[in-house]
């Protein structure tokens, strides 16, 4: 039955598609209890149900009739777009199937972004972000507050941001620290670089280990500027005395990227070593972290091996 025109002699709206975005874009989209993630990208477009692997339809949305493809194209083709979520849906297949170094640096990062926007096309938001921070690690390592700063980005994707920094962190944590902590040198220093090596100022961690090497507890125990950390021995020694340790590493960064010992860093090392020798506490190593390089004190002869 042909129903009567519309009063303002306006074209009819096919029911089948969504009504279009206002100011405030459509229902469901943003705040309340069905709101998403964050706000929809630019150009993102709505979940389509009839599509396997869509969220379903919130709002207004209805689901087609069975069969329903869509407007013919002029060119014949069956389907108009495959649209983000049938994006999604091929880069999820990709990581499953072929595994993750089959990704690009910037669709790891896409796929981390889709965690946080429910629908629209995230692929330029991750190159941008790259650009911006270096590389992939740069954009995890970058401080949260400068994430927070980048147009595009809000609480949601910074947070899942460093969600996965925080987990890659403790997986090399606990690669280099299964077992003695001497034995994975290689390892533990990989771990150190990945957690210190983007510190835009300097900090002092300490590992603290138990009379078999293995690790007790690792520490930040001070952060000072862009070249400067104060450390007071009798500090570190009381802690290690807290926690029952017979040995320690020292670890510190140099954010200038350059990794070689200053005087100030050599006799800071003699320091702690002769406060901790007093307790029997044994000084393993110093570790200084710079941009792609380390420094073993150990490993260049500046502390004595028992």
């Amino acid at each position: 039955m042909r129903g009567a025109a519309p009063p303002d002699g306006g074209t009819r709206r096919d029911p089948r598609q969504a009504a279009p975005e206002g100011p405030a874009g459509p229902r469901g989209w943003s705040g309340g209890a069905r709101g998403f993630a964050e706000a929809p990208l630019p150009g993102a477009t709505r979940p389509d149900p009839a599509r396997p692997g869509d969220p379903g339809p919130t709002g207004a949305d209805r689901a087609p009739a069975p069969g329903w493809r869509g407007p013919p194209r002029a060119d014949g083709l069956p389907f108009a777009s495959t649209g983000p979520h049938g994006h999604r849906h091929r880069m999820r297949e990709k990581l499953l199937e072929r595994g993750p170094d089959a990704l690009a640096d910037y669709e790891l990062l896409e796929m981390l972004l889709f965690f946080a926007f429910r629908t629209g096309d995230t692929k330029p938001l991750a190159k941008s972000l790259i650009n911006r921070f270096g590389s992939f690690a740069g954009v995890l390592a970058a401080p949260q507050a400068a994430l927070l700063a980048t147009r595009g980005l809000g609480e949601h994707s910074v947070a899942a941001i460093k969600l996965v920094q925080a987990a890659a962190h403790r997986l090399a944590r606990a690669e280099a620290m299964d077992g003695p902590v001497l034995n994975n040198a290689a390892r533990l220093e990989a771990y150190l670089a990945g957690v210190m090596s983007r510190e835009k100022v300097e900090q002092l961690r300490v590992l603290f280990l138990d009379p078999k090497n293995r690790l007790i507890a690792d520490e930040v125990q001070g952060r000072g500027t862009v070249n400067h950390t104060p450390v007071y021995a009798r500090e570190v020694v009381k802690r290690a005395l807290e926690l029952h340790a017979t040995a320690l590493i020292l670890v510190h960064n140099h954010p200038s990227g350059d990794p070689t010992p200053s005087r100030a860093d050599i006799e800071m090392t003699a320091e702690v070593r002769e406060a901790a020798g007093l307790f029997g506490i044994l000084l393993h190593d110093h570790i200084i972290v710079g941009n792609g390089r380390t420094c073993s004190f150990r490993a260049e002869g500046l502390i004595a091996t028992r």
